[in-house]
């Protein structure tokens, strides 16, 4: 085959340091929108972002050139400098060191972007915490080790 042919959906999460309440919806929107330039840079285009007070989600299709590593280095990085220019943002706005990342199959894109979509909903009835044990469990993610995850 002399065509490079890929379509692989990711579904990313991470939370901000110590699970401090930094999102807001003044500066959720412009956050998201951020992020999104910073996937298309990547050559891995969102498909949707969302995110409530202390961590956000996203859903997009992974280049075929840029480790996956790469992408979420370049959106936490950059996004991290641009949220310490907004207004009542301080220099202490980081993000947690790790991330989730999990393959999503083309079937499943309108089920993860609702779910996406609907994370204030979701949040009312579930911590992050719970949510991303939840999904552990659901992956079947044995390297999960709570004392790492969350730093």
């Amino acid at each position: 085959m002399s065509q490079s042919i890929s379509k692989i959906y990711i579904h990313l999460t991470f939370g901000t340091k110590n699970r401090s309440p930094w999102i807001n919806d003044k500066v959720g929107p412009d956050m998201h929108a951020y992020m999104a330039s910073i996937f298309k840079a990547t050559d891995s285009p969102a498909l949707i972002i969302n995110s409530v007070s202390d961590h956000v989600r996203a859903l997009f299709r992974l280049s075929r050139n840029v480790a996956l590593s790469k992408v979420i280095e370049e959106v936490k990085k950059n996004s991290s400098k641009w949220m310490k220019t907004q207004p009542g943002i301080t220099n202490q706005f980081y993000w947690q060191r790790g991330y989730g990342a999990f393959s999503v199959s083309g079937s499943k894109i309108d089920v993860v972007s609702k779910y996406i979509a609907n994370q204030q909903q979701h949040h009312m009835k579930m911590t992050y915490k719970e949510e991303i044990e939840k999904l552990m469990k659901r992956y079947n993610v044995a390297e999960y080790d709570p004392q790492y995850f969350w730093k």
